[in-house]
């Protein structure tokens, strides 16, 4: 935590930004608050301070000039601050130390990552005929929470015609024979995130979903081939447009193919800009294709970038998995 420390303090240096103002959040937990502090409402960071408060304005230099406030700030613990200073958002400093993890947070991810998995290949045993997605919805934010996941922070389940929305949220449809289902998983485990989504029929896939699932498939495969050391994350956009667009679906594409996560669940590198990956970076990898009221499929997995390559710590999708019940 002391070079972490230094590190930020030398980034704000370089920003001009004179102290930072957190309240609980992924940027909160990075400087060691919850646990360092715990019970703070805020946390502090100057160049000789770094403290958990109640009261953040009694520890912001008089004189500051622009002070970095948590971009997760309320609106009336902005106004709260009554100081007179230039507010930017304190991701500006922070964003760019959090995109490399190190060593025990690469492992505190993939942990997250095999726990969200663990409950998506336990959700196969489950009884699917005849159930709603929000009942089935329901059952999955249970398992999850047995699995010591702190927060579910979303939670998917789509069937039929309710796959092809990317934003769907679960309601009354019942799941029957002949439906491809979506579910994902995205949750916190031990103050790590980590997102999982799968893809299974019901007792027999629809026409033409089998193949449309392979290019799902080949997409992910080639965005892992371009996740390289130094490769720019754009790179892993790219093969998946290649791919899904060769196959004759790319205008049913999915724009969004991945970004980061650790301490929050949408963090760095995101995987539609040039940031040059490396060691430490830590995404969830994304592909999908919604096919309007037909169906649709997405597969997000949890990658780590290595000095060797990239490796999937959340197992990497199956084949098509149909439910028997």
């Amino acid at each position: 935590m002391t070079a972490r420390l230094d590190a930020v303090r030398a980034a704000m240096a370089e920003a001009g930004v004179d102290a930072l103002v957190l309240r609980p959040s992924p940027d909160f937990r990075f400087l060691g608050g919850g646990d360092g502090f715990p019970g703070a409402a805020f946390l502090v960071v100057t160049r000789d301070v770094v403290a958990g408060t109640g009261d953040p304005a009694g520890l912001v230099p008089e004189g500051a000039r622009r002070v970095g406030v948590d971009p997760e700030m309320r609106v009336r613990e902005l106004f709260g601050l009554a100081i007179e200073a230039e507010l930017v958002p304190a991701s500006a400093v922070l964003a760019p130390l959090r995109l490399r993890k190190e060593p025990y947070e690469v492992a505190a991810v993939g942990r997250a990552a095999a726990c969200a998995e663990a409950v998506l290949r336990q959700a196969r045993e489950l009884a699917w005929y005849g159930a709603t997605e929000r009942a089935m919805a329901a059952a999955l934010r249970v398992m999850a929470l047995e699995s010591g996941c702190e927060e579910v922070l979303s939670l998917r389940v789509a069937a039929g015609e309710h796959t092809a929305r990317a934003a769907h949220v679960p309601g009354d449809r019942l799941i029957n024979p002949g439906d491809a289902l979506l579910v994902s998983l995205c949750g916190r485990w031990d103050g790590y995130c980590a997102e999982v989504a799968r893809v299974f029929a019901v007792a027999e896939p629809p026409e033409d979903f089998e193949a449309m699932y392979s290019v799902v498939l080949a997409a992910h495969g080639a965005a892992l081939a371009a996740a390289r050391p130094s490769a720019p994350a754009s790179d892993v956009a790219r093969a998946v447009g290649d791919v899904i667009d060769g196959s004759g679906y790319g205008r049913f594409a999915s724009p969004h193919i991945g970004r980061g996560v650790g301490l929050g669940p949408d963090e760095g590198p995101r995987l539609a800009e040039d940031t040059p990956l490396a060691p430490g970076m830590t995404f969830c990898l994304e592909p999908a294709i919604y096919v309007p009221d037909l169906f649709g499929a997405r597969v997000a997995d949890v990658v780590a970038c290595t000095e060797t390559g990239p490796l999937v710590l959340s197992g990497g999708p199956p084949a098509l998995h149909v439910l028997d019940r």
